[in-house]
């Protein structure tokens, strides 16, 4: 894969990058000699991608944030000019579903498993968690790294939405609706900057197996579950996605020289999960 010559040196700011997707998107842009600050909400997952990064000769630094947290943002921002110049990309990866937003049936019916856990059974506090995490971990980070971007060169933001922001998935309704706010706001900020010279865009992933969806996924002796039989017959190349392929759009959607006339773009990166009607 090409290393594009336009990453060089720039910092790229990327959120949520102590994790397993993120964190290879890191290492990655590291090989393309980009300047990458690894935030993370512990700070030890950030570190770990950072040495991870400089040991392969690149230039890193761990950071610990909580993209929640306004003033936290700040200085991290602060100490991200001070360690490694002002912020050319902004990469806003961190999200992340809760099983307190999850219910346990796909469908409601008047009678149900005892124990399960229907739409009537969600909590408050549990939507606004997943919701405020993906949504508002977009748009804060977004509020203070992107001040550096103003009419600069080359500079450009990346979110990551989801395929299921196309269509809904069943069981995690906050999940699916915060992701769609995401894409919504991907090409709300595409036109809002669009005039200092800051290019916004997103990536789509469909199914990947992570940390987070491991356990929905495969029972405890690794035998895939229900759920995966589905997923897997409605995805037209029958197979779940690897962390390295978002990579290749990664870099071409942040290569200036490559896509230089696209903003606005939700990628779904998914074997066409989304497109595929079943019939």
């Amino acid at each position: 894969m090409n290393r594009p010559e336009s990453l060089k040196n720039k910092v790229i700011v990327i959120t949520g990058a102590g994790g397993v997707l993120c964190g290879e998107m890191a290492k990655d842009l590291g090989k393309c000699g980009a300047k990458i600050a690894v935030l993370d909400l512990t700070k030890e997952k950030a570190d770990a991608v950072a040495s991870s990064i400089v040991r392969e000769g690149g230039c890193a630094k761990g950071y610990a944030c909580n993209v929640l947290d306004e003033e936290g943002l700040k200085k991290v921002h602060k100490a991200i000019n001070e360690d490694l110049g002002k912020i050319d990309i902004l990469l806003n990866g961190a999200g992340g579903n809760s099983p307190k937003a999850t219910i346990s049936e796909e469908y409601f019916t008047k009678e149900h498993e005892e124990g399960a856990i229907t739409f009537f059974d969600l909590q408050k506090s549990g939507v606004e968690f997943v919701f405020d995490l993906n949504f508002m971990g977009t748009f804060l980070p977004t509020k203070e790294f992107a001040k550096d971007m103003i009419g600069r060169k080359g500079c450009s933001i990346l979110n990551v939405s989801s395929m299921n922001a196309f269509t809904p998935l069943t069981k995690i309704p906050a999940y699916s609706g915060a992701k769609a706010a995401v894409s919504n706001f991907t090409k709300w900020l595409a036109v809002h900057f669009s005039k200092v010279g800051i290019r916004v865009n997103a990536i789509a992933p469909g199914f990947l197996v992570t940390g987070q969806n491991k356990a929905l996924l495969f029972d405890e002796k690794g035998n895939p579950t229900a759920r995966t039989k589905k997923i897997l017959a409605a995805t037209p190349m029958e197979r779940f996605g690897e962390p390295k392929e978002l990579l290749g759009a990664v870099r071409f959607l942040l290569d200036e020289e490559a896509s230089s006339f696209i903003t606005g773009v939700v990628l779904p990166i998914d074997g066409g999960f989304s497109s595929y009607s079943g019939v």
